[in-house]
């Protein structure tokens, strides 16, 4: 089965990757990583978006979603990375504490001069290339690997201890930083 790259059912489930341009390891500090989860919470009960799995690593989150009827996924996910991206330029910009401060803006700026799409600022990798997940195996196969990657990048021995994703919620059925929708 080859790969679906278009949303074509606004309510089938996506298996979708947001990167950093230039995967920049942006996500080190909890407070960039808490903006896309006040992100993904704002989306899920204003957009119609419906999250069934996540994980924000140091340069790119991986999410398994789907929309509501009525709201169109592609829509949602662009809001999101247009609100993120603005949100976080601005987090960058005033924190006193980020000595990469001069460094991101001047790499965030000059993927944005190179993208025709943008003209001064640009966050986000253009293509999200979101995957159907069109059966069980599929949706299997991606569940592990988001879960699995912070112990795949070293960060931790167990993936229920990465607190950015949600492991927890479907090993332990703890609450995790996002409520999410249970794949059965």
């Amino acid at each position: 089965m080859g790969r679906k790259y278009a949303i074509r059912d606004q309510q089938g489930l996506y298996f979708a990757t947001f990167t950093v341009v230039n995967w920049i390891d942006l996500f080190i500090r909890d407070e960039y990583k808490e903006t896309i989860v006040e992100s993904l919470n704002y989306c899920k009960i204003h957009k119609g978006l419906r999250l069934y799995a996540y994980c924000i690593m140091t340069s790119h989150i991986h999410l398994i979603v789907s929309s509501e009827e009525g709201s169109n996924l592609s829509d949602v996910i662009r809001d999101f990375k247009s609100y993120t991206s603005s949100q976080l330029k601005n987090k960058i910009k005033e924190n006193g504490k980020e000595s990469r401060r001069e460094w991101l803006i001047w790499m965030f700026e000059r993927a944005g001069k190179k993208n025709k799409r943008n003209n001064s600022f640009q966050l986000w990798q253009q293509n999200n290339h979101p995957i159907e997940l069109s059966s069980n195996e599929m949706m299997d196969q991606r569940l592990d690997y988001i879960h699995n990657n912070p112990v795949e990048a070293g960060f931790v021995d167990d993936p229920n201890s990465w607190i950015w994703s949600s492991c927890s919620s479907y090993q332990k059925n703890e609450q995790g930083k996002i409520d999410v929708y249970f794949i059965e």
